[in-house]
């Protein structure tokens, strides 16, 4: 299958999503008619959105899976989806930083992906509370030329505390190292986010070492793919005001993109169709 038919397809599964959270849930015939589609296609969709945990299928159709806001995917789980949508989004935050600075990432799948394009810009200070994150760093500069640290390689602090499902470290201990320092710029992944609820998590701990995050930063960039807009997790930790930046995916629907831009300063949407490019 050509990567173009690999977008096509990302793009009509958001759709589909879209129209099932939107709507509590969605029949195959009006899936066929509003996509023009077959409806072989449109249950190859479905099957694959029900494969990742978002929709469950019914007879005729699809309604949403409603988690409870406690639930907390493992970091396993989280890193096998949205593959493409993160990869562009990594590729579009790394952008942001500017060498020499001081930057902070949370944990998550996303701020993983995000670590391996940091590996090339120099001279950054590192914080995380990740330990996914602190390997990437750590098997890049073991993997470097041997007897010493290569120019420009990332000076990477990693914070202590208690170990979460998604191998972030969170509590008194990560909470109080990030408490003294200050960021240029923070790159944060997020279990939800919602014009109601802000940025939000399921676990508790994690909130209030994001929490502390936030204050620590300058500037704060969250990196979210399309399926986080809307979900809400157990604790809420920042309102939409503090953030400057949502990185996200061209999944995201459009009356997303209206709401995100009467409450945030900055949308970066990643791998989006260029466009008057050739066939």
């Amino acid at each position: 299958m050509s990567d173009n038919q690999n977008l096509l397809a990302e793009q009509r599964r958001a759709v589909i999503l879209d129209e099932v959270r939107r709507r509590g849930g969605v029949r195959v015939n009006e899936l066929t008619r509003k996509l023009k589609v077959s409806d072989m296609t449109v249950r190859r969709d479905l099957d694959a959105l029900a494969r990742q945990g978002v929709v469950e299928k019914v007879h005729g159709g699809a309604v949403p899976v409603v988690e409870a806001s406690t639930h907390e995917p493992g970091f396993e789980a989280k890193s096998a989806l949205e593959l493409s949508a993160k990869e562009d989004i990594a590729r579009a935050a790394a952008e942001l930083a500017v060498p020499g600075s001081a930057i902070a990432l949370s944990g998550g799948t996303t701020t993983y992906a995000l670590a391996q394009h940091l590996l090339d810009v120099p001279d950054l200070t590192v914080v995380t509370n990740s330990v996914r994150v602190a390997d990437v760093f750590h098997a890049a500069q073991s993997a470097g030329a041997a007897g010493g640290r290569r120019p420009g390689a990332a000076t990477v602090v990693l914070t202590g505390g208690v170990r979460t499902p998604s191998d972030s470290l969170v509590g008194p201990i990560a909470d109080q190292a990030i408490r003294s320092l200050h960021f240029d710029v923070l790159f944060l992944g997020v279990h939800g986010i919602s014009v109601e609820a802000g940025l939000s998590t399921p676990n508790l701990g994690e909130a209030e070492t994001n929490r502390r995050f936030v204050r620590s930063a300058r500037r704060v960039v969250v990196v979210a793919d399309h399926t986080k807009w809307g979900t809400v997790g157990l604790s809420s930790f920042a309102t939409l005001d503090e953030v400057d930046t949502l990185v996200t995916d061209a999944g995201l629907s459009a009356g997303a993109r209206a709401e995100i831009a009467e409450v945030l300063p900055g949308l970066v949407v990643a791998g989006e169709p260029e466009e008057g490019g050739s066939g």
